[in-house]
């Protein structure tokens, strides 16, 4: 079975492993999956590793200071502050994995089609997406946080929805290209439809830009969710969100520096992670560089 699949898949393994090969010589590649590879792995140890819980209240520590027993001090209420911030990270990385799914999903799904049919309906699904493009992501996703009402799950769907244009023209440029291609003729010569063909050709053509896309904007996603639920329309309290313990943090900035701090590092430290990371995945897979 096993001997089977390598077979059939031989290429596509030897491509894999030359890809990892190319990524293991990358500073910046080692360095930005480094920093991923720390923050996924602080979000699912976290309940075996984070001191305290991460709701739990206690007055008489009420915004103490960093020390051996609350390494990153606590908040108003006495949670501590790195339980929170390890909790955080499931949420926030949570967030970016789901966004860029389900964008990278529809979007893909939707450039596919536009690029293979052309004419009218590429015409009509460009014109959409250029009039979601025109706004700006941040407000944009405000806009629909706010009309959907304050939650994590709307600010979810808020932020994927920003995010689906951005794949729907990458792919489209894709499809307009793949589509040219002998075997797209061969395939439309052997009766095939044009569902089958944008399901077995075009997208799995595409899936290397996807990815590379998808790793680009997680940081980005994970920004804006932060930034809604910084102005209340991401998680709610208790839940213990970056974006949300800044937003509470910056009253007591000037005394308690601390509150705002540490999740705002561990926010610019995991978006940076992955900017890094994506822009050395797409150095590596694209193949005008590629020896």
């Amino acid at each position: 079975m096993l001997e089977e699949f390598r077979k059939q898949y031989a290429w596509q393994i030897r491509e894999l492993q030359f890809t990892l090969k190319l990524l293991r010589r990358n500073p910046s590649a080692v360095g930005g999956f480094a920093i991923i590879l720390v923050m996924v792995l602080m979000a699912l140890s976290a309940p075996l590793l984070a001191p305290y819980n991460p709701i739990q209240i206690s007055l008489a520590d009420r915004l103490a200071p960093p020390t051996a027993a609350h390494w990153f001090g606590t908040d108003e209420i006495g949670r501590d502050i790195l339980t929170r911030v390890m909790y955080g990270a499931r949420i926030s990385l949570w967030i970016g994995i789901v966004v860029v799914t389900i964008a990278g999903g529809l979007g893909a799904i939707i450039g596919a089609v536009a690029g293979y049919l052309g004419r009218s309906v590429d015409n009509a699904i460009m014109r959409v997406m250029d009039v979601i493009l025109s706004f700006p992501p941040l407000v944009l996703a405000m806009a629909l946080a706010a009309a959907l009402g304050p939650s994590l799950n709307n600010a979810i769907l808020a932020v994927a929805f920003v995010m689906i244009p951005k794949f729907a023209r990458m792919v489209r440029g894709e499809a307009l290209a793949v589509k040219e291609k002998q075997f797209i003729a061969a395939a439309r010569a052997s009766g095939a439809g044009s569902f089958w063909i944008v399901w077995h050709h075009i997208l799995p053509n595409c899936f290397s830009s996807v990815i590379v896309l998808g790793t680009l904007i997680l940081g980005e996603t994970i920004l804006i969710a932060a930034s809604l639920s910084f102005i209340g329309l991401g998680a709610q309290p208790p839940t213990p969100e970056w974006g949300a313990m800044i937003s509470v943090g910056r009253k007591f900035l000037m005394d308690q520096w601390w509150y705002a701090t540490f999740p705002g590092l561990f926010i610019l430290v995991t978006v940076i992670g992955f900017n890094i990371f994506g822009d050395a995945l797409r150095d590596v897979l694209d193949p005008r560089i590629r020896r």
